[in-house]
């Protein structure tokens, strides 16, 4: 049996990935391809707690420990998920992957990017997208309204998750990581910006697909 493609859309917060995810896996289910849709962390019961254990506010959670958290909800993931479904030859659209840690906890953080090396080669051996697609947006530019402080957040009358409360500097950090990717890999990440409307996005993801599969055709 042909193994499945693995395509992963990422992007800092508020770009309108888990939208794009929906609407490529509906693409993919039109053209007759056999696809599961899934996110990180998630996936499986176990990454969905850590999830929920991750977003809140948790104090004095060390960088390291929030490293090993996203690869422990990762390795699950991979084994009771991506990599099946890879092998019953089904396509996995997933909403972030291992990029993300590079970007989030390597660049946000500012983690060494040799430990997530080491923990991407432990978790899942030889495992690459097949199709990265980084939606583009500077931060002042989210679809998602995300203020700067967590003052702000407060303020507006809603609790900040782990993330949101990192600030301007922290998003631009973790877009220049993305960014950084990008160059250091063409072949597999695709830039889209993502500054347009959603139809506009979207329709530019589906010419990707399928241009990079014309196989399953276009619409």
């Amino acid at each position: 049996m042909q193994r499945g493609k693995l395509i992963t859309l990422e992007g800092i917060d508020g770009v309108g990935k888990s939208t794009q995810a929906g609407a490529l896996e509906a693409f993919l289910r039109r053209r007759g391809v056999d696809v599961r849709k899934t996110r990180e962390p998630g996936g499986v019961p176990m990454g969905e707690a850590i999830r929920r254990m991750l977003l809140e506010q948790e104090k004095g959670l060390s960088g390291l420990a929030e490293l090993l958290l996203f690869f422990a909800a990762r390795a699950e993931h991979v084994r009771r998920v991506v990599q099946p479904a890879l092998e019953r030859g089904q396509w996995v659209v997933c909403d972030r992957f291992i990029d993300a840690s590079y970007a989030y906890q390597g660049g946000g953080r500012e983690m060494p990017f040799k430990w997530i090396d080491e923990l991407a080669e432990w978790v899942a051996p030889g495992l690459s997208p097949d199709l990265t697609i980084l939606l583009d947006l500077p931060p002042d530019k989210r679809h998602k309204e995300i203020p700067d402080t967590q003052y702000e957040l407060l303020r507006a009358g809603k609790t900040p998750d782990n993330f949101e409360s990192q600030g301007r500097a922290f998003v631009e950090r973790v877009r220049k990581t993305y960014l950084e990717r990008a160059g250091s890999e063409p072949g597999r990440v695709k830039v889209i910006d993502a500054a347009r409307d959603r139809e506009q996005v979207g329709a530019e993801i589906i010419a990707l697909v399928a241009g990079r599969w014309p196989e399953i055709g276009g619409e």
